[in-house]
């Protein structure tokens, strides 16, 4: 089925998600950042039909973020600074689900590399540092 494409909608939300919004790309992402940069080790790793990966990481490249450089005989993907930028995204969307999983069912952890301990919880602040919570939050469309 074809997804409706949200590029021009004036919500940020439904642009990010038109680049982003199924989940083999959060998936692909995820795994780039673990350190994969193969097409068989994305493949290997996600379980995903090599034509759906192959759609998929053709896309990515085409909104740039992956780019492809030639190693020997091989291409491999690396994460674009837009693809890096997805990082807070995918800390929030893994500590969500380790708060909305039973604890017997969460398995991989996001970790200070330094440290190896578990990050703080992702918030969001204000301009002057206040935490806020979704009372301190407004939506504003243009022209409003």
């Amino acid at each position: 089925m074809k997804r409706k494409c949200l590029e021009g909608d004036g919500c940020p939300v439904a642009r990010a998600l038109d680049v982003v919004g199924d989940w083999w790309t959060l998936l692909i992402i995820r795994d780039a950042f673990a350190g994969v940069t193969r097409f068989g080790d994305f493949q290997k790793h996600l379980g995903v039909a090599k034509n759906i990966l192959a759609t998929r990481l053709k896309d990515m490249v085409e909104q740039g973020l992956l780019q492809t450089r030639e190693v020997g005989a091989r291409s491999e993907y690396q994460l674009t600074d837009k693809g890096r930028a997805l990082m807070p995204v995918l800390v929030t969307l893994a500590q969500w689900g380790q708060a909305y999983t039973e604890p017997e069912e969460v398995g991989a952890q996001v970790l200070d590399a330094r440290s190896l301990k578990p990050l703080r919880k992702v918030e969001i602040v204000a301009e002057d540092g206040r935490v806020l919570g979704i009372g301190d939050i407004v939506t504003q469309m243009p022209g409003a």
